[in-house]
């Protein structure tokens, strides 16, 4: 069972990393999509247009944090020994990641059909694009903001690391 604990820590971390990473993703497609058949009509809407687009790439950065600290609380990033995890400690980590996944994936990929709507209005309406395009979009990356702060939470305070 030697292993365990760091082969499921990792597992977690790789989780939020890819889940919330693959959520941007998508979202971000779907915003683009929109955004680059305004902009064959309308070239000069870039710069409003890009701001919805790229909206919902920040689930990605934010399960990338959630990795990270993952990461650097196991020393995996240098500085010393790895640390070794128990098969509970490990299930720990997992759970600690799984907010920010599960929130980044289903948020980033809803937040980017909202841009896509709003790029689509403000094709029309640009007066509108900050008010309802950007508005809206943010109010979805509420709920991605929530689950970060609960898995920096549970990685933060929540688990017993082991010392060095």
């Amino acid at each position: 069972m030697e292993g365990l604990g760091n082969a499921l820590a990792l597992i977690g971390a790789a989780t939020a990393v890819f889940a919330a990473g693959a959520g941007s993703g998508i979202g971000i497609g779907h915003a683009a999509r929109s955004a680059t058949g305004v902009l064959t009509d309308k070239p000069e809407r870039y710069g409003l247009n890009f701001i919805m687009v790229v909206l919902p790439g920040t689930q990605g950065f934010y399960g990338f944090l959630a990795g990270f600290l993952v990461l650097l609380n196991m020393n995996v990033l240098g500085g010393g020994d790895v640390l070794q995890l128990t098969w509970q400690q490990g299930l720990q980590v997992i759970g600690a990641c799984l907010p920010i996944a599960i929130t980044g994936l289903i948020s980033a990929i809803h937040q980017g059909k909202v841009c896509a709507s709003g790029v689509l209005m403000a094709a029309k309406r640009p007066e509108m694009a900050f008010k309802a395009g950007v508005v809206y979009a943010v109010m979805v990356e509420v709920y991605a903001v929530l689950g970060l702060l609960i898995s920096m939470f549970v990685i933060l305070m929540g688990i017993n690391w082991p010392t060095a």
